[in-house]
């Protein structure tokens, strides 16, 4: 399993990607999507909501369990995926291409906070 390393990661199996524009694209990893198998349903947050930092945000059902999958850091919601509502398993097919939602981090944001591929890979090891 190879985690792209131009993406940051949370020890709760979330990728973030630091956009242009100052956002975060947050997703699942191919881990996460592995463990939980083939997905059925994708419950996304609201546009606008404000989030705090590791709160559960999203819910994915697959046909083993239901999980959260929890804010990376403290925010707004300013984008979901709603394609991946009507199809939920293409999370399944590429973790790193199908995210979930775009925040606005608060301020005080530090990306240094967030584990780079090799400390996530140690930290599954």
């Amino acid at each position: 399993m190879t985690h792209p390393e131009h993406l940051k990661y949370t020890a709760s199996h979330e990728w973030v990607r630091i956009e242009a524009d100052g956002t975060l694209t947050v997703g699942i990893t191919e881990h996460a999507q592995d463990a939980l198998g083939d997905l059925v349903f994708i419950e996304l947050p609201a546009v606008g909501r404000k989030l705090a930092a590791d709160e559960a945000c999203v819910v994915v059902e697959s046909v083993k369990a239901a999980s959260d999958v929890y804010a990376p850091v403290a925010g707004e919601v300013v984008a979901v995926n709603e394609a991946l509502v009507a199809a939920p398993a293409s999370v399944n097919q590429d973790p790193y291409a199908a995210w979930l939602f775009r925040l606005k981090a608060a301020a005080g944001f530090d990306p240094g906070k967030l584990l780079d591929a090799a400390a996530y890979e140690k930290g599954l090891a």
